[in-house]
């Protein structure tokens, strides 16, 4: 049985947009109204935002099979993907373009096949809770869903949802699946749902900030400021950051926000004209201290400093970087909830 537009509208998850383009099911995770902001400001970012970061299908069903078949786009910088299939919480299989390949442990600049795709899953017997990752890195467009005839299908939503803003490791360079971002793992263990609107090479924006969501978050995080480091000057750095946050505090009074400061990079004690690296951190502090609901959580130390947590050897988290990432950022954000 071949799910129809509204079936698959009811099972996915962290998407602003479902649509039907040209026979394909789109999945987007930007609003038109942050579209159309990136793509009159910045067409890189623009392509960026229609990568499926973030978006999941999640549902209980009794099927045994699962058919999945998509196309791919490029959407940001990295070409490799993964399509993640979870059976109660359990990864049973894998769609992507790298596992017939040994890839070395700077995998991030190699070019990658993209294009049609397809697979089935067994799902086993009895009632389960399915759930699969789209790719972070490129645009998904569904071509077919299928079940097994006369099988039930009901999409599953958390009680709760988790808002995050973000540069490109929130967006989730460089994990080679997508189940394995630390920003999927957070919403996860906090019982929400994910809605990404990390953008690769972003800095704090505030026009973004003021653009405002169909829903309340309960949770926001907010990763910026490596690149603004890498980028401009402190006192456009402080008036980027400040006008971001007041912003997104002006948005959402009652919703607990944390800024996460940036974590390690190889590269910090290069000059920049921002200064030092260890400046970002407390400027952050200083311009969010007369704001209430927001919490600044010191993310320097989530990852291990040791460039084997590092897909690239000096920036980006691998898998198992996310990992310490999302653990050590959970338990900081639980102490606070």
């Amino acid at each position: 049985m071949k799910l129809s537009i509204h079936q698959i509208k009811d099972i996915a998850t962290g998407a602003a947009v479902v649509e039907e383009v040209n026979s394909l099911i789109s999945l987007k995770r930007f609003t038109p109204e942050q579209e159309q902001l990136y793509k009159i400001t910045n067409h890189d970012f623009y392509n960026k935002t229609f990568s499926t970061a973030g978006i999941k299908f999640l549902f209980k069903t009794d099927s045994k099979n699962l058919f999945l078949q998509f196309e791919t786009k490029a959407s940001s910088s990295r070409k490799y993907f993964s399509v993640d299939v979870f059976v109660n919480e359990k990864p049973i299989g894998y769609i992507d373009n790298f596992s017939d390949i040994k890839l070395p442990h700077d995998y991030t600049k190699l070019e990658f096949p993209l294009g049609e795709f397809s697979k089935s899953f067994q799902l086993g017997e009895g009632e389960k809770t399915v759930c699969v990752h789209l790719p972070w890195s490129v645009n998904t467009l569904i071509k077919e869903i299928s079940i097994d005839d006369n099988a039930f299908i009901k999409g599953v939503k958390q009680k709760k949802k988790l808002l995050a803003f973000g540069d490109s490791i929130t967006h989730g360079y460089d994990a080679l699946r997508p189940s394995n971002r630390y920003i999927v793992k957070l919403s996860d263990m906090l019982g929400a749902e994910e809605f990404n609107k990390a953008i690769g090479g972003e800095r704090f924006f505030a026009e973004l900030a003021k653009t405002a969501e169909p829903f309340v978050p309960d949770y926001i995080t907010v990763a910026y400021g490596t690149n603004d480091w890498n980028n401009i000057d402190e006192v456009t750095f402080n008036s980027n950051c400040n006008a971001f946050y007041k912003n997104i505090s002006q948005n959402y009074p009652k919703t607990k926000i944390f800024a996460i400061t940036p974590i390690w990079r190889k590269d910090m004690h290069e000059h920049r004209v921002f200064g030092n690296f260890e400046k970002v951190e407390q400027n952050i502090r200083n311009a969010v201290k007369n704001i209430e609901n927001i919490t600044v959580i010191s993310g320097f130390d989530f990852v291990p400093q040791d460039e084997k947590y590092f897909a690239d050897l000096r920036l980006h988290p691998n898998d198992d970087g996310f990992k310490y990432y999302a653990e050590r950022l959970y338990n900081k954000i639980k102490s606070q909830i």
